[in-house]
């Protein structure tokens, strides 16, 4: 018995989408773009004008001391996720200058309030409310 594929090829046309040169060096998807620097992230914000971010601080769980804390800034802006990620370097984040702090087992993490104060501060000119993901 030989099997032969039935399926036919098929092809989809997508529509073509404009896009900023500034935009272009970020990776792209239907649904989000990954901002890769805090300057860009913030032109954006200022530029788009969502009404709200979120936040998330996550951890890196494959880590066995955990301490790759990472920091997910999310705006949502005309059916797209616009997200920017801050990793560690030393004793703050790399791009936004928070602080880690160590906890009890010397561990270094974020504060969710000291974040939560810091990027509202960044944002109050243009009057976003910051949310974290995990406390909203």
């Amino acid at each position: 018995m030989t099997l032969r594929n039935t399926f036919q090829r098929w092809v989809a046309a997508l529509p073509a989408v404009k896009v900023r040169s500034t935009l272009m060096a970020n990776q792209m998807s239907d649904g989000h773009v990954r901002i890769r620097d805090w300057e860009e992230y913030k032109r954006l914000v200022r530029e788009k004008k969502p009404r709200s971010i979120t936040f998330i601080l996550e951890q890196n769980g494959l880590s066995p001391n955990k301490e790759l804390s990472t920091l997910r800034i999310i705006m949502l802006h005309d059916k797209r996720y616009f997200m920017f990620f801050d990793f560690p370097k030393g004793d703050k984040l790399k791009e936004t200058g928070i602080p880690l702090h160590k906890d009890k087992h010397g561990i270094l993490n974020l504060d969710e309030d000291e974040v939560k104060a810091i990027l509202k501060k960044q944002f109050e000119k243009e009057n976003v409310e910051v949310f974290s993901f995990w406390t909203t």
